[in-house]
């Protein structure tokens, strides 16, 4: 004789009802033991609710405080940008006066006689016919003094 499976019940919904109206007194038994667990504290927190709400909105202040204080965009690093930009406000003003000066000068080269004449004898050494340049004598450069130590 062959083995033949056991077909599994299909449970009605009856039988779930069923289960449940029997295990109901136990759910409410332990609700209830849950609920007496809970209520000395649920007492104790509404007692304190304002110390508690008090508490919270000073930690949510104090918070907030070190957040624009010291934040990715906070009071100090806004002190330090600013800084940085009047540093750099300067150095642009620097710049455009270097500039504005380098400007004259090339103006002055390629229009002025008296300027091209200038950087001609100063850079280049020409002289006029009849004129000397005097070239000051290089340096000598100092001999350093000789050490006579021993090495160990």
């Amino acid at each position: 004789m062959k083995y033949i499976p056991k077909i599994a019940r299909i449970p009605r919904p009856e039988d779930g009802l069923r289960a449940m109206v029997e295990r109901a007194p136990q759910a409410e038994a332990l609700a209830a033991s849950w609920i007496e667990r809970v209520r000395p504290l649920a007492i104790r927190l509404y007692i304190l609710r304002r110390r508690i709400a008090t508490v919270a909105v000073t930690l949510l202040a104090a918070s907030l405080f070190i957040h624009v204080m010291f934040g990715a965009n906070g009071m100090v690093v806004y002190k330090q940008k600013r800084a940085e930009y009047q540093a750099l406000r300067k150095q642009i003003i620097q710049v455009q006066q270097e500039n504005d000066r380098y400007t004259q000068q090339i103006q002055g080269l390629k229009s002025d006689q008296k300027s091209i004449e200038k950087e001609a004898r100063e850079q280049l050494g020409y002289a006029k016919p009849g004129e000397y340049v005097y070239v000051p004598p290089v340096p000598a450069k100092p001999v350093p003094p000789a050490v006579h130590s021993a090495k160990k």
